[in-house]
Formats: C-alpha cells, structure tokens, sequence
C-alpha cells in the first residue's frame, strides 16, 4: 500500500510539475508575442520608471480637418484654418479646392483659402479617388452651386452601408442623385430644408447633409445624427461664417 501511494505522489508530483512547466512556457510565449506586437506596432509597451519633461506640440484632428476644409466651398470670403495636420489628405484635398479655382494656401499648419471663383467643375476621377473624405465634397458643392459630380473613393457605393445615408439626406432636399459610371452625379433645381432621420448614426452623413443644407430654403432637422466633435467642429465653422 505503502508503495502504491509512494507511486500516486511521484505521479501528482510529475503532474505539478508539468503543469508548472507548461505554465512558465506559456508566459514565456506571451512575453515572445507581446515583443512581437511591439515591433509590428500592434501593442504599444512603456516601461515607467523615468520623469517626464519636455514639451510636445499637438496637431489638430484629422477627422475634423477633411470635414472642414470642403466647408469653406460654402463661404462667401476668405475663410483661415489654424492648426491644420500636415498630412496627406489635407494637402489632396487643398489640391482639390485649386482644381475647382480656389486660391489656397497652406504653410505652418494654417490653411487660407479664397473660394470666391470657386466653379462647379466635375470631378469625376483623378485625386477625388484617393481620398474616402472626398465625399464631403458632395455636400459642400451641392450646397453652393446645386450640381456636383464627385467619383467615389475606393470602395464607396450605394450599397447598403457606405453612403446610402447620404444620398438619404440629399434627396430629402431636394436633389436628384444617380451612380454614373462610377462617380456620384447630383442635381437640383433648388433645395429646401427638411426633417431627415438617419438610420444609422453616420458620422459622414450627418456632416454632408449638414453642408448641403446650410444654403437651402427653411430648416432642416437631422435626427439620430452623430455627436463626434467633428460635428461640433463643422457646426462651428458654418456659424462663424454665417450660417444658423
């Protein structure tokens, strides 16, 4: 008996053993891939320990910063942007604005633009392809001169999520908006406000219907739109150029 419970202990013994083992592996495993996801910059490891000093110099967003720029296609004067991200969809974007003839610049993270000769030029192809923000663009010249041809980003259509909300919202003000050879053509004789109701909560939608609408006749009511602070933002740079 006594050798038959020598031989259980050795046995549980082994066991603990090898579930010890089994355990350090595995956090050794885990220590090996987080290590891994620093260098692929899928987890980000900070090791304390040192006093922090110096001074760091914020951008402003970018979410904001591709909403407000086609914005000021709606204003009647020069309109100045401080704090601007110096990154590629802004600088396409400005590229976009001079295409359609507006006087732009923008150096030192400040943004100035004169829309005054603005014109509805379609845009069918070429940069408006590389950036998904370019559908702001949508609102913002339907607003002003009641037509735009804007050609989709990659990967936008009139499927069940990407801009359906949008073209929602353009047509409750009137417009008439058809998908033509892989750009977004929009008409309207004139617009009116309206009560418009997102199905879903759209970031997008709900500043493109607030662009398109700023200019039209009466007010409009978005319901269950989107609360980001680049809506505040938006809403912020139509008031100060006029809008209620």
């Amino acid at each position: 008996m006594f050798a038959d419970c020598l031989k259980k202990a050795t046995l549980i013994r082994n066991v603990t053993y090898n579930v010890l083992s089994v355990s350090f592996h595995t956090q050794e495993n885990r220590l090996n891939d987080l290590k891994g996801s620093i260098l692929t910059m899928d987890k980000l490891l900070i090791e304390g320990g040192s006093r922090l000093q110096g001074t760091v110099q914020i951008s402003g967003a970018k979410n904001s910063a591709v909403a407000l720029i086609p914005a000021t296609i709606l204003a009647d004067s020069p309109v100045t942007i401080d704090q601007l991200p110096n990154i590629s969809d802004v600088r396409i974007l400005c590229k976009l604005l001079r295409e359609i003839g507006g006087k732009v610049s923008f150096e030192e993270h400040t943004f100035v633009v004169d829309p005054r000769n603005m014109v509805d030029m379609p845009l069918p192809n070429g940069s408006v392809k590389r950036l998904r923000a370019s559908y702001y663009l949508m609102g913002a010249m339907l607003g002003r001169f009641h037509k735009a041809v804007i050609g989709l980003p990659g990967g936008c259509n009139l499927g069940p999520r990407p801009i359906d909300q949008h073209i929602k919202g353009f047509e409750a003000l009137g417009a008439k908006v058809t998908n033509e050879r892989g750009a977004i053509y929009l008409r309207a004789n004139s617009l009116h406000g309206a009560r418009i109701y997102l199905d879903v909560v759209s970031v997008g939608a709900t500043i493109n219907i607030m662009l398109a609408a700023v200019k039209a006749e009466g007010q409009t009511i978005i319901e269950n739109a989107a609360k980001e602070p680049e809506i505040i933002d938006v809403a912020t740079l139509l008031t100060s150029m006029g809008a209620k």
